[in-house]
């Protein structure tokens, strides 16, 4: 029992001594803490305060992050590449670069619906016509009386109702133009284009694009030669050059008929780029078709730098 008395003020004291050596430790340390503060947050002169301020924000990896945001990568390509062939043998001679706004955009059905009907309704002559009564010549005296003849009421010879009479309700001469935003329009141009890209069925000409001879045979081997006639789909071949300087490529695609069409870019339009099988465009019209249809992007471009 008298060990057990003595071993428990024992323990006492050493509880006591462990929390002493505990709180002393800590107290020891805090002061350390506050002398580390103490010494970095004193400086001598205000251009030694500026001097540490932009040390401590340059070394400290915490102030970096928070001070200077990172930029953003860039989401996809921004250029997408091209080859150059020759013609009529298509050699590849070199690679082209084209922004992705102009050969690579997704595909827009609703644009190009838009485009094409507007296209269609630019088309339109609008010159059908009919007369009305009173621009039939005749009498206008009544047919046959009112009342009392046991037919129906009925008015001169000019009515609508008898044969050689006037029309009723017929069309009159008018405009079927419909308006379209001009940046939606050049929009459906690039899409139509990048369409094309998309599918590997736009193929650009370094040279022009001119034959030889303007014999239809020989058209008809250059387009067996590619597989570019009615089987494979047919083909239209887009220059930049009018008519008059590429005589032989033109005659000789009249007479093919339904193999393929030649147009100068400023006669083709979507509706053009879509529903041939491919195109054979040179460099230069490509380079026009693309230059007359970015409004939308050169305004956008003026803002930025009105902005700047």
């Amino acid at each position: 029992m008298a060990a057990r008395h003595v071993a428990n003020p024992l323990r006492g004291v050493i509880c006591q001594l462990s929390r002493t050596s505990v709180a002393q430790d800590g107290l020891a340390k805090t002061p350390r803490l506050t002398r580390s503060i103490t010494t970095e947050t004193t400086v001598s002169s205000p251009d030694a305060a500026q001097l540490y301020a932009s040390a401590n924000l340059t070394s400290s990896p915490k102030s970096t992050t928070t001070s200077t945001s990172p930029s953003p990568a860039p989401i996809g390509p921004q250029a997408v590449t091209t080859i150059i062939y020759s013609f009529p043998a298509l050699e590849p001679l070199r690679f082209e670069y084209y922004p992705v706004n102009h050969l690579y955009l997704p595909t827009r059905r609703d644009i190009l619906h838009r485009a094409i009907v507007y296209e269609g309704d630019m088309t339109r002559l609008g010159t059908a016509s009919t007369k009305w009564r009173e621009e039939v010549h005749g009498s206008t005296r009544k047919v046959r009386p009112q009342k009392g003849s046991g037919k129906a009421r009925l008015g001169d010879k000019k009515s609508p109702m008898l044969r050689g009479g006037g029309v009723a309700f017929g069309p009159k001469p008018r405009d079927f133009s419909t308006k379209l935003p001009r940046k939606v329009y050049d929009l459906a141009w690039r899409t139509a284009l990048s369409y094309r890209y998309r599918k590997g069925e736009l193929i650009i000409v370094d040279e022009s694009l001119e034959m030889e001879d303007y014999s239809t045979g020989y058209a008809r081997e250059v387009f067996e030669a590619h597989q570019w006639g009615r089987p494979h789909g047919r083909s239209l071949l887009v220059t930049e050059g009018p008519r008059h300087e590429r005589t032989n490529l033109f005659r000789a695609l009249d007479g093919m008929g339904e193999e393929g069409r030649a147009l100068t870019w400023e006669e083709v339009d979507v509706k053009d780029l879509l529903e041939m099988g491919r195109i054979v465009v040179e460099k230069g019209a490509l380079a026009r078709i693309l230059e007359a249809h970015q409004t939308d992007l050169t305004k956008t471009k003026r803002l930025v730098n009105k902005l700047q």
